[in-house]
């Protein structure tokens, strides 16, 4: 027997895992949240705070977020919190600037201005996607289990997924009227490219997760004014007023297995073990078996494990600037893109750049790129390829940047504060490490998942060991978290027969 028991031990602090923690919190579940060695999303140096990845809340009309919020009893609170952004976003390429606003008028005006000829492609490929979202929509909002594990979980969800469009091969490309190389394909592939947590060669998604991620950025998106910082620390308080304990800075070092399945965690530089029946993690299912030292593996998960790779990763670089260098038009969220017509070019990456104006005359900038593992393109050249994108499309940047700094190649940051170039070492950095840290990954799933959208099971590979994170339905991005928070919680939740009468009468109640 163990001093110290949680009913949940969850690990990690990525929407997955915070989202997960919270409704178990909520169904008065005593839960245990600990970071796992995982960073906050900002770094400061000096006066300056910096960005270690770009975020864009993307989930904000998602049936999963709302029946959360609902849940949590914060959807009013939420509402206030967010305002939404326009344009959505914005498209620089080729000499081209287009904007997406949420007001259609404007939408087709800016078609009718900048693509004469494939307006009405456009309009049969929107009055696809439209039904597509709603019949999604309308799927999520059912409490199902995504991706299925079990025998009756596959019959409920196959019976609430019967209906989703672009399962079957039966539309395989939403382009495919579009001509080659035509520009306004970009519009549609390169914001989902970096949405999704799936990887795939010559910029593949499944239809149905182009056709959702794409949804994603032109139904309305709505901003956070403190970024990720402001929802996780959103979620944190939620899991401490319904008696979760938080330990970001704390992580577990094992998993402790006894009769095949999960008896506990020890923490690093802790002696006693912490009891537990079930840990919830946003790592992957390899990582999870590498901390329980391979004890206790199923047979099943043994034979039948999908196999995942970390094929790519979204390298960010974080800049502050002059607000003079950057163009008016300039949106909170862009894309830039290389030459029209020009063959791609490494060198030259497509970017997602991020913009968030300060009180004075001074603006953040985060820039992500996406980088191949195996690509021509190293880490330590992929700071240099983004900025060089940044310059075709900020030609006065150079005489403007006050601070340029990456976290993941390890190199120093560059101080341009007092007129002069200094390269400083990364120790006098605040809330990051001396050398490079790992990126967001990119995930290709051997063989293809549930419906094309899924990786990992939530079931990890050790009896009670649940996963929340990227790998578990990576194309589906933001809201594939959120699926496998609501799933993980569900199976927890059906496990606790004696409290579970009870907490449904608690957590199916009338918001107020």
């Amino acid at each position: 027997m163990t001093a110290r028991y949680f009913d949940v031990v969850v690990l990690g602090r990525s929407l997955g895992a915070l989202s997960a923690a919270a409704l178990l919190a909520r169904r008065d579940f005593r839960v245990l949240l600990l970071g796992q060695g995982q960073r906050p999303p900002s770094y400061e140096y000096e006066r300056f705070r910096l960005k270690r990845r770009a975020f864009t809340l993307l989930f904000g009309s998602s049936p999963v977020w709302v029946r959360l919020l609902h849940e949590l009893a914060q959807s009013q609170r939420f509402r206030r919190m967010v305002s939404p952004l326009d344009p959505m976003f914005v498209m620089s390429s080729g000499g081209r600037h287009i904007e997406v606003p949420p007001d259609m008028e404007l939408f087709v005006r800016e078609i009718d201005r900048e693509f004469p000829e494939v307006r009405q492609l456009v309009d049969e490929l929107y009055a696809t996607i439209a039904p597509v979202n709603a019949a999604v929509d309308a799927v999520f909002e059912k409490d199902a289990v995504w991706p299925p594990g079990t025998l009756w979980e596959r019959i409920e969800t196959r019976r609430s997924g019967s209906t989703l469009p672009l399962t079957r091969g039966a539309e395989s490309d939403l382009l495919a009227k579009f001509p080659v190389g035509h520009p306004y394909r970009e519009i549609v592939t390169l914001p989902p490219q970096f949405a999704t947590g799936l990887f795939a060669s010559g910029d593949y998604l499944p239809p149905l997760a182009l056709a959702r991620l794409h949804g994603s950025w032109t139904r309305g998106i709505q901003c956070l004014e403190g970024g990720e910082d402001e929802l996780e620390e959103f979620l944190l308080e939620r899991i401490e007023a319904h008696g979760g304990e938080c330990r970001l800075s704390h992580r577990a070092a094992s998993l402790v297995v006894r009769l095949g399945k999960i008896a506990g965690v020890l923490e690093e530089g802790e002696e006693e073990v912490t009891g537990t029946d079930s840990v919830v993690t946003d790592l992957s299912g390899e990582a999870v078996a590498d901390l329980s030292g391979g004890e206790g593996i199923s047979p099943g998960a043994r034979r039948d494990w999908p196999r995942l790779t970390a094929s790519a990763g979204r390298f960010v670089v974080s800049l502050v600037v002059k607000k003079r260098a950057l163009p008016d038009p300039l949106g909170a969220e862009a894309f830039l893109t290389g030459r029209a017509g020009a063959r791609p070019d490494p060198r030259h990456p497509s970017v997602h750049l991020q913009r968030m104006d300060g009180p004075d005359d001074e603006a953040t900038l985060v820039a992500e790129t996406v980088l191949p593992i195996r690509g021509p393109l190293t880490v330590l050249e992929a700071r240099e390829a983004v900025l060089t994108t940044l310059r075709e499309h900020l030609p006065f940047l150079d005489q403007h940047v006050l601070v340029v700094d990456s976290p993941h190649d390890g190199l120093p940051l560059l101080d341009k504060t007092r007129g002069t170039a200094r390269e400083m070492d990364r120790i006098h950095l605040s809330g990051t490490t001396a050398g490079a840290e790992p990126m967001q990954w990119l995930w290709s799933v051997e063989p293809a998942g549930y419906l094309d959208l899924g990786g990992e099971p939530i079931r990890g590979p050790v009896p009670g060991s649940y996963l929340v994170g990227s790998t578990v339905l990576p194309a589906l991005g933001q809201e594939g978290q959120l699926l496998a928070a609501w799933g993980a919680a569900r199976i927890i939740t059906q496990k606790d027969k004696g409290r579970q009468k009870m907490r449904r009468q608690m957590w199916t109640k009338i918001e107020t």
